[in-house]
């Protein structure tokens, strides 16, 4: 067993941390745990290496013919009223990928994401249309975003026009414009990503996907939700409701 992780945290060279070594051990067949991995390292002096920090793009020009609409009115009353995105980055296969992601804010349930290896147009547009089908193709709701170039390009506005969408943008330099996006990404971070990122794309997708649709969404406690998960509640608002 010891000589299974020295190998694989060789043919890493030296980014894989104790969970990614698990994961991939039991991929092969192993019953073992991300504590037993983390004692086997220590034991063979293995020092996962940390990937370096990320230069992200800040948002430069003022967008005022984006207003912000929303203005920090994060409680709406009822599904597909008002959906949020954003965007961060996810270190795997030895580089920086970019996650979109879509926030319905009635219960903070996540309704649509993507991973690429590029923060473009294409990528919150993928998000985008994964929450419109998802949701069975709602009119008449409001985006809200950042003041990402991405939001504010010209494909990513006709797909809104398309979908008979309404357009909201944080005020530059106002991340609390955005509040429960970023707490999405806070949650998904310092819960769920390994500290050294992921092996490969491959397993990034498949473990982010498992945390949003499935842990964040039925499992996680959500204080919004008085201890609700977020499709937990939005389940049970809606028969309070009277929502089909």
């Amino acid at each position: 067993m010891r000589s299974r992780v020295n190998e694989l945290f060789t043919q890493s060279r030296s980014a894989a941390g104790s969970r990614s070594i698990v994961s991939m051990m039991q991929e092969d067949g192993e019953q073992i745990g991300r504590f037993k991995v983390r004692g086997l390292m220590r034991e063979l002096k293995l020092v996962s290496k940390q990937p370096g920090s990320h230069a992200y793009k800040q948002a430069t020009v003022e967008r005022p013919d984006i207003p912000n609409i929303l203005n920090r009115e994060f409680e709406v009353p009822a599904p597909n009223q008002v959906w949020c995105g954003d965007i961060t980055y996810v270190w795997a296969q030895g580089k920086w990928h970019y996650l979109a992601v879509v926030l319905d804010l009635y219960a903070r349930r996540i309704v649509g994401w993507a991973l690429s290896r590029k923060p473009d147009a294409e990528l919150v547009i993928k998000a985008l249309d994964m929450a419109y089908e998802q949701r069975g193709r709602p009119q008449g709701l409001l985006f809200h975003s950042d003041q990402g170039s991405q939001y504010g390009s010209r494909q990513f506005r006709q797909r809104l026009w398309r979908y008979r969408m309404r357009q909201s943008m944080s005020r530059r330099g106002n991340c609390w414009d955005n509040a429960p996006m970023e707490r999405v990404f806070r949650s998904l971070k310092t819960e769920w990503i390994p500290t050294v990122g992921y092996m490969t794309a491959q397993e990034a997708h498949r473990d982010i996907s498992h945390y949003l649709m499935h842990r964040y969404n039925w499992i996680r406690p959500h204080q919004f939700n008085d201890g609700l998960a977020p499709a937990q509640a939005e389940k049970k608002l809606n028969v309070v409701s009277g929502i089909s």
